[in-house]
């Protein structure tokens, strides 16, 4: 059964418009994807940051090679299936921002971790039960494991230092599991004040711990730039875990990102072209690209071409409010949310200012 999209490598130096490739089709700019690996790895090290960038966004070994080559501390999952596909992608260091709990992910990381000195697997825990949990399923080696904080109202972590606290102490009193120091996820949090707040009792967390050379994680896409600013001061090695930045988007990340406060900027890399079907009422037309191929969860594709306005998006279709298009038209959209694109597409072309292809992005989901 052929990769959704059609043969890329049968097309590679033709133009994804002449090289046989089907459509709906989205394609990865090369350009714009190292643009953004580039910035972001300077942003991190000019901030004294480390970078894990989180790859559940692209899952793609091609990408996260990008990623790696440009520096990356280690690459990010959020689960055990996923660290499975990052270490078949090259990383020597991966990170769960979860806490793991599924007894075959523990089995295999703890394999490999005796099959591997070099390799180095962290998680997080915010209870005893999941320090437990963690420690039975540890082998010669010991998990290492951060502290997960969190706040009220968002998800997983300690809601107090005295919890975080009472973990932490439980790790380090555990055969089995090995304290590296505290993580958490600011990206919940509605405004930059929350979000210094919540960095200072992170920052808080960490001079708690009797810990040698502490790491101190944080994700997100939409607060880095206070975090580079906030954390400067502490002696822990500070690890951010954003993901989206790679591929960025024409919508929720584009109106989000701190570029938007800061100097620099990211670029989107991803464009979903897909033909007229129908003109079936003056000034409305079908397009054949709906949820399957396009995200939707955090707003609409976006369309390229000036006086197309998209009303609605459906399994297969989606709907717009366009005149001067006719059947066998290709329109190029914009997507919102690169997080629920990648996971519709096994692989992708990559294509140059020219959309000629030349090579392909494969994803593992």
């Amino acid at each position: 059964m052929p990769d959704k999209g059609g043969v890329v490598q049968g097309s590679l130096k033709q133009t994804v418009f002449k090289g046989g490739l089907s459509f709906p089709l989205m394609v990865a700019r090369r350009e714009a994807l190292e643009h953004n690996i580039a910035t972001m790895a300077a942003f991190a090290r000019d901030h004294g940051m480390e970078l894990a960038p989180h790859v559940k966004t692209h899952m793609s070994r091609e990408i996260a090679a990008m990623q790696l080559g440009a520096g990356a501390w280690g690459l990010t999952v959020a689960t055990t299936r996923q660290a499975m596909a990052a270490r078949g992608f090259g990383a020597a260091r991966v990170m769960v921002a979860n806490q793991v709990v599924d007894p075959a992910g523990l089995e295999w990381a703890a394999g490999e971790l005796a099959r591997d000195p070099g390799f180095e697997f962290l998680s997080f825990a915010d209870s005893v039960t999941g320090v437990d949990i963690l420690a039975r399923h540890a082998s010669a080696r010991p998990f290492t494991v951060l502290a997960e904080l969190g706040h009220d109202g968002g998800r997983a972590g300690c809601r107090s230092l005295e919890q975080l606290l009472d973990v932490a102490r439980h790790i380090q009193d555990t055969p089995g599991v090995e304290l590296a120091g505290v993580a958490g996820y600011e990206g919940a949090l509605r405004n930059a004040e929350e979000v210094k707040a919540y960095l200072r009792r992170l920052q808080d967390a960490v001079e708690h711990l009797r810990v040698r050379n502490p790491i101190l994680s944080v994700g997100g896409s939409q607060w880095f730039d206070v975090i580079g600013r906030e954390l400067v001061a502490t002696q822990a090695t500070i690890v951010l875990r954003s993901g989206a930045y790679a591929a960025h988007d024409d919508g929720y990340y584009r109106d989000r990102t701190p570029f938007n406060r800061v100097a620099g900027e990211l670029r989107p890399a991803l464009e979903i072209w897909a033909h007229v079907l129908s003109t079936p009422e003056p000034g409305l037309a079908i397009v054949g690209m709906g949820k399957r191929d396009a995200p939707y969860d955090e707003g609409l594709p976006i369309p390229r071409r000036e006086g197309v306005t998209v009303v609605a998006i459906q399994d297969q279709h989606t709907v717009v409010r366009a005149d001067g298009v006719q059947p066998g038209d290709l329109l190029a959209f914009g997507i919102s949310h690169p997080c629920t694109a990648f996971d519709k597409w096994r692989t992708l072309p990559l294509v140059d200012r020219d959309y000629r292809v030349v090579g392909e992005i494969t994803t593992y989901f």
